[in-house]
């Protein structure tokens, strides 16, 4: 299994009486998740879509064990709520919130290394396995979800969470199945990259190829031509990357808080360069994605 997560996964949602986080929570369920509990502090004792509501975490786990959480919380709060889940023994942690200050997710981070836990996000929309389970909001309503992902071979990693959607319709239009597919968040600083997924990936045994979408800005998709370069991993890797209208901006950032180029750092050019030096596939255009998917399973 390359992430963690399946039908059996307990999921702890925190700010679950929130408007989206209550929404994921209704699809969620819907989907077949096992949401166990959530926790607003202040709302102890309500529910939510029959999922029962605790002030605190420890309050929440004591009760219904978790095994992952999610983090849907005002920005200024993250950090807290992140480290309240570590804390009480989770140690799979899946932040959606955007623009925490990085000082705070830092600080997430450095703890999650040393509690040996491992965060998705933040600025991730979650972690779907197809026909199994879904951790966060990722595909949206639970009609769409699974309209749009099917069981299969094919991992996804992606820094758009609405393209990470749209790569899994793709190969479902075309036939082809999904095993893993991870949003793993837009902002400058992240808890799993590419390369710190890429090993879980590999090594899964449902996994036959990996498909990567990448943007401008940052050094993520640098970092995986240098460790495909290095290992050349056994399962093959298409690679799309978006933007390449940003070599014609410098300076310029679009979406993500981390799409900015400086110079010829981060720039679209530059990454699908190395990442063909590499051995990495990259489609030109985003409807090539399936055909070269294809030839990786002949």
């Amino acid at each position: 299994m390359a992430i963690r997560a399946d039908e059996t996964t307990r999921i702890l949602i925190q700010t679950i009486t929130g408007r989206e986080a209550s929404a994921a929570t209704k699809d969620s369920l819907e989907y077949g998740a096992k949401v166990v509990a959530g926790v607003t502090p202040g709302k102890g004792g309500a529910e939510v879509y029959g999922v029962p509501v605790y002030d605190t975490v420890r309050a929440a786990v004591s009760a219904h064990p978790a095994d992952a959480a999610v983090v849907s919380v005002p920005a200024p709060f993250a950090k807290d709520a992140a480290l309240e889940a570590l804390e009480n023994g989770i140690r799979r942690v899946v932040i959606l919130t955007e623009r925490i200050p990085r000082r705070d997710v830092a600080q997430v981070l450095s703890r999650a290394g040393e509690l040996q836990a491992r965060v998705i996000g933040p600025n991730s929309l979650g972690v779907i396995r197809p026909d199994r389970t879904r951790v966060g909001m990722v595909g949206g309503r639970a009609a769409d979800v699974r309209k749009a992902y099917t069981r299969g071979p094919v991992g996804i990693l992606s820094r758009s969470g609405g393209m990470t959607t749209e790569l899994a319709n793709l190969l479902t239009l075309h036939g082809i199945g999904q095993s893993t597919c991870v949003s793993i968040g837009g902002d400058a600083i992240v808890g799993s990259t590419y390369t710190d997924l890429m090993p879980l990936l590999q090594s899964d045994t449902e996994t036959r190829a990996m498909v990567i979408f990448g943007e401008p800005g940052g050094g993520q998709e640098e970092a995986l031509a240098e460790y495909v370069a290095a290992r050349s991993p056994r399962r093959p890797i298409v690679a799309f990357i978006a933007g390449r209208f940003a070599d014609e901006m410098p300076g310029v950032r679009f979406g993500h808080a981390a799409a900015i180029v400086e110079g010829g750092c981060g720039s679209p050019g530059e990454k699908v360069a190395v990442l063909r030096k590499a051995g990495v596939l990259v489609a030109e255009d985003f409807s090539e994605i399936a055909e070269l998917v294809k030839r990786c399973l002949v």
